[in-house]
C-alpha cells in the first residue's frame, strides 16, 4: 500500500488517470523533487577530497543489495538513464534495500527480493521509498498510464513503462510504503537548445543513519568490487534461466561482505561481443543504448572492456567455478579483498547448477 505525506493513496483516484501520473502532480511528491534538484551532486571517488567517510556499497544495473547501518554507512548508484533506482528503508532499524531496475521483468519478484530483509512479516513496519532516475526520454503520447504496454518499441520509449510497473506495484503490496521522493520522468528531465532530453541526475547516495538521499555519481575506483564481472552480469544474465524476473544477489547483508553470485553466458554471447568490438563508438551506442544521446563518456569504454573479458574469457566457469559465486571481505585498510569461497558457507543459489557444466 502506497503511502504519501502519512496518507494512504486512495486507490480510487490511480484508476482515471494512471496511479503514476497522478502522484507525479502530487504537491508533497513535487515540493521533493524541486528540493533534490536543488541539490548539489556529490561525485564520489577514492581520492582524498572526494571519498566518503566510512563504507559503502555500490549497486550496478540490475543488481540489488540490503544493507544495516550498523556495518554499512552509504549505499548508491548511478548510470541510470531510462533506467529507476529505487530506495526501501525501513523506517524503525534503518535497514536500506536499493535497487537498479532496468526493465519491468524484473519488478514484482525484484520488489520481493528486496523487501525479504527490510519488512518485518507482519507488515506493521513503516517504509520510505524513493524512486531516482527514468528520464523522460520521449514525450508521453497521453497521461493515462493504462494506455500504454508494458512491452515497448524501443522508439517508443522506456521510461514510462517502467516506472508505471513499479508505481502500480508497490501499490498491490501490503507493506506500508511512504513514497518520500518521485524523481522520475518530467522531475529528472532538462533538455539542450535542441529539445535533446538529458536526466538532471544519473545517481543517488543514500546516508543509512538517517535515510537522507542525495544525487550522487561515482568514477571507477569506487564501483567495487569486481567492477568488470558485474557488469558482464548484466547482459550474461539475460540467457541465464535462473535469474528470469530476478535482480542480480550481490551483498551478503547478514554477514557483511559481497557474493557475487554467479552468473553463465554463452558462446553466442561472446559471438557478440566479437561483431560489435569491431562498431565505431557511434554504432555502439545506437546499437547498445536506450538512450544514445544521454549516455556519459564513459558507456562506450565501459562495454569494450567488457566484451574483452568475455572474448579472453569465453568460459563462464573460469570466472565463477562450479558455479560458486566471488566473494569479497573489507579489510583493515578500507578496501575489499577477495576470499575463497568455502562449500561450507551460508550461501545457496535458488534453482543453481553445483556441477560442472559447459552452457
Amino acid at each position: 500500500m502506497i503511502f504519501v505525506n502519512g496518507l494512504p493513496f486512495p486507490t480510487d483516484s490511480s484508476q482515471e488517470r494512471g496511479a503514476l501520473v497522478t502522484l507525479l502532480e502530487h504537491p508533497k511528491l513535487v515540493s521533493a523533487c524541486n528540493s533534490f534538484e536543488a541539490m548539489q551532486e556529490v561525485k564520489v571517488s577514492a581520492s582524498k577530497e572526494d571519498a566518503l567517510q566510512g563504507r559503502w556499497v555500490y549497486v550496478f544495473q540490475r543488481e540489488f543489495a540490503t544493507v544495516n547501518p550498523a556495518h554499512i554507512d552509504f549505499i548508491g548508484t548511478d548510470e541510470a538513464t531510462t533506467c529507476v533506482g529505487l530506495v526501501i528503508r525501513n523506517q524503525r532499524n534503518g535497514m536500506t534495500s536499493v535497487a537498479h531496475m532496468d526493465s519491468t521483468n524484473v519488478v514484482d519478484i525484484g520488489l520481493t527480493q528486496m523487501l525479504s530483509l527490510v519488512a518485518d512479516k507482519n507488515f506493521d513496519d513503516d517504509l520510505d521509498v524513493h524512486l531516482i532516475g527514468g528520464f523522460e526520454d520521449v514525450l508521453p503520447k497521453q497521461a493515462n498510464g493504462s494506455t500504454r504496454s508494458k512491452t515497448q518499441e524501443k522508439g517508443d520509449g522506456y521510461s514510462f513503462a517502467l516506472c508505471t510497473e513499479i508505481i502500480e506495484t508497490l501499490h498491490k503490496r501490503k507493506e506500508k510504503l511512504h513514497i518520500q521522493t518521485l524523481f522520475v520522468l518530467r522531475h529528472n528531465t532538462k533538455r539542450d537548445s535542441q529539445g535533446n532530453a538529458y536526466p538532471v541526475f544519473n545517481g543517488f547516495l543514500v546516508k543509512t543513519s538517517t535515510g537522507s538521499v542525495i544525487p550522487a555519481s561515482f568514477d571507477r575506483t569506487t564501483r567495487c568490487p569486481d567492477e568488470l564481472v558485474r557488469r558482464i552480469r548484466i547482459s550474461a544474465s539475460s540467457e541465464d534461466p535462473t535469474w528470469n524476473g530476478k535482480l542480480l544477489e550481490t551483498y551478503d547483508t547478514q554477514n557483511d561482505r559481497f557474493v557475487i553470485a554467479p552468473c553463465s553466458w554463452t558462446f553466442w554471447q561472446v559471438h557478440v561481443a566479437l561483431t560489435l568490438q569491431d562498431l565505431s563508438d557511434e554504432e555502439i551506442l545506437l546499437q547498445c543504448s536506450t538512450s544514445p544521446s544521454a549516455e556519459g563518456p564513459e558507456f562506450v569504454d565501459n562495454l569494450r572492456r567488457q566484451w574483452d573479458y568475455l572474448i579472453k574469457q569465453p568460459h563462464w566457469n573460469l570466472t565463477f567455478p562450479t558455479r560458486h559465486p566471488r566473494v569479497f571481505e573489507w579489510t583493515a585498510d578500507g578496501s575489499w579483498k577477495r576470499c575463497l569461497f568455502s562449500p561450507q558457507d551460508p550461501w545457496n543459489e535458488d534453482g543453481a547448477q553445483t556441477s560442472f557444466q559447459m552452457t
